[in-house]
């Protein structure tokens, strides 16, 4: 049972899958149609933002639906996932440049 205010535990479960589920689609697809690095790491970065965006909104959705509560958004996954867009960044920068450096 959630506190109010809180994100329930399978929500919360589910919120912090859905990050992995993205990279992993998005990784599949790059390998099955022989995608450049930097442009599977770049589209993995966006991935990443979208989600951190979604991140904000989805959580007051799913749980205000049952009535008038606020709810703070998950910020520390949120955070996360915005690091490790610029981080996806950074190496598909560096793999445009040199792709003898990105083994991915």
């Amino acid at each position: 049972m959630s506190h109010p205010g809180s994100v329930d535990i399978i929500d919360f479960l589910a919120f912090t899958i859905y990050p992995f589920i993205a990279l992993g689609i998005i990784e599949l697809i790059s390998r099955g149609i022989k995608l450049p690095s930097w442009k599977k790491l770049s589209t993995q970065g966006v991935a990443m933002i979208v989600l951190s965006v979604i991140y904000v909104i989805a959580p007051a959705i799913i749980v205000t639906r049952e009535g008038q509560t606020h709810v703070e958004p998950l910020w520390m996954s949120i955070v996360v996932m915005l690091a490790l867009a610029v981080t996806l960044f950074f190496q598909a920068r560096r793999s445009k440049l040199d792709p003898t450096k990105a083994e991915y």
